[in-house]
């Protein structure tokens, strides 16, 4: 089949762009089937904006967490944690943490995190 170059309408800005041979070759050598959704400046924009696009409103960025207090299992300092203490485990504070996770950091690297 012979390629030609493809009229395509962006779908952020819903101008017509060019999806040229050369471009559907590149497509075709990195096993890519889909044709692209966005024109060149809408996918540079949506790049710049670590992957979200402001002007739709689709791209929700995270929510600032609700934080709980906490009294440190290690030093008895108060420390905010994003989940709510249930007493069964022991929680630490940030520094405290991070003491514990480089003292495992030296085991066995196959081992995995509970959390």
């Amino acid at each position: 089949m012979a390629l030609s170059d493809q009229t395509l309408v962006c779908r952020d800005c819903n101008e017509e762009f060019v999806f040229t041979i050369g471009e559907q070759e590149f497509y075709a050598s990195r096993g890519l089937t889909n044709t692209p959704q966005r024109c060149p400046s809408c996918r540079a924009a949506r790049k710049a904006n670590g992957g979200y696009n402001n002007n739709r409103g689709g791209g929700a960025r995270r929510e600032s967490r609700q934080m709980y207090e906490a009294t440190c299992s290690s030093c008895g300092n108060v420390a905010q944690v994003p989940f709510m203490p249930r007493g069964d485990k022991p929680v630490y504070c940030s520094d405290c943490y991070q003491g514990q996770s480089a003292g495992r950091s030296g085991g066995n690297r196959n081992s995995r995190s509970r959390w």
